[in-house]
């Protein structure tokens, strides 16, 4: 599913759009440096102010990353209306691949289930579970009833790494000093996220070394 965005007039959706369609450059070198790659030329493939600041979810975010062969693959690994990401990227052609989450204000870090058929949920607690598996954490309530879209964006990195051999790594990209909506310092953030890794038992996992957290001050982009 391919969705449209108005442009962004507060919050992240206004931030995410500013830093990758004028602040590319600035995006990558924080990118490359949290995860310690030796390149920091990424093409940003959403949200592209020539396509409608399009968002993907589903199986159009696989085909706009040029992973399409693997539709099948997500169909048996979680239902339609999965995650929608703020953005997408790739260096080159056949990979890496990034995969962006974004958050302007840590209200927003919190989220729960919104499946509703049976076969959906079961399907979801199935990947979640295999997922928590792999990672050596326990499934929790917390998975589905507070924190369910971080634990699902991982589940979609176990995803491609695992289930698909795809090099691609999971970005949470946090604003700081948000002067549209709920300002948040960086100190502010990090005491969010570690509670929120410690109740979740993600403060170290395997796929740790694959997940980036940048921050980035929206002063600096405007």
């Amino acid at each position: 599913m391919i969705i449209p965005q108005k442009i962004g007039n507060k919050g992240s959706l206004k931030w995410i759009q500013v830093l990758v369609n004028e602040h590319s450059a600035v995006f990558n070198r924080r990118i490359a440096s949290c995860l310690k790659l030796k390149f920091d030329r990424i093409q940003w493939l959403s949200p592209v102010e020539q396509d409608n600041y399009s968002e993907y979810r589903d199986e159009a975010f696989v085909e706009v990353l040029g992973l399409g062969r693997f539709n099948d693959k997500l169909k048996q690994f979680w239902p339609q209306r999965g995650p929608q990401w703020d953005a997408l990227g790739r260096a080159g052609e056949g990979g890496p691949y990034f995969l962006v989450e974004a958050k302007a204000n840590i209200p927003e870090i919190t989220s729960c289930m919104k499946a509703s058929s049976g076969a959906s949920i079961a399907l979801i607690r199935k990947s979640l579970g295999e997922s928590a598996g792999y990672l050596g954490c326990q499934y929790s309530d917390l998975w589905e009833n507070g924190f369910y879209q971080y634990v699902n964006r991982m589940a979609h990195l176990y995803f491609l790494r695992l289930v698909c051999g795809v090099e691609a790594f999971l970005v949470f990209l946090y604003f700081v000093g948000d002067s549209t909506h709920i300002p948040t310092s960086r100190e502010q953030w990090e005491g969010a996220l570690g509670l929120q890794k410690s109740l979740l038992g993600l403060k170290r996992n395997k796929l740790g070394k694959y997940i980036a957290d940048v921050f980035i001050n929206t002063g600096c982009i405007q």
